[in-house]
């Protein structure tokens, strides 16, 4: 079992995430850009990528749905902002409907999320922006530490046997 811990810091509207991966940043890169990688990884265990649809480029989206246990639905919509090849990725992140529409009951958040290389490691840090200081409350009262903890383990078993 890795060593390696996910930090999660809510610091007024932020969330800033970051942990450290036993695998090249070009590999973790690569694990975020296409479904054929994320549908194994992305989301908590009992919540797996049950939908998967993505346009990876500048503009581009990506529409996708976890599903629980109970045979809940949660649906998501990103849209990429900037892309820099295994270093960066700049996106809108919003709850959405199966038909891609925003969910206004919800936060959004624009995320940066940064792949840094040191000594054939990664350390991957996200910093997602709220509009509330609330917002970053009302998601951690859903658990989304835990949930985000859960997905970078799984992210650290997948890259472990990533082709």
């Amino acid at each position: 079992m890795s060593t390696n811990k996910t930090q999660v810091e809510a610091n007024g509207g932020q969330l800033i995430i970051t942990r450290q991966f036993d695998a090249p940043r070009k590999k973790v890169f690569q694990a975020h850009t296409d479904c054929r990688h994320l549908k194994h990884w992305w989301g908590p265990r009992e919540w797996p990528l049950t939908y998967c649809n993505m346009d990876f480029r500048v503009g581009g989206k990506w529409h996708y749905c976890m599903s629980g246990p109970d045979g809940a639905e949660s649906w998501g919509l990103t849209i990429y902002k900037e892309i820099v090849e295994s270093e960066l990725l700049v996106y809108e992140d919003h709850f959405s409907d199966k038909d891609g529409n925003q969910n206004k009951e919800m936060p959004s958040t624009t995320v940066r999320t940064e792949f840094l290389e040191k000594d054939g490691k990664t350390i991957l840090r996200s910093t997602a922006i709220y509009a509330s200081p609330d917002d970053v409350k009302k998601l951690m009262e859903m658990g989304m530490a835990a949930g985000i903890t859960e997905t970078q383990d799984k992210l650290e078993e997948y890259l472990a046997v990533m082709q």
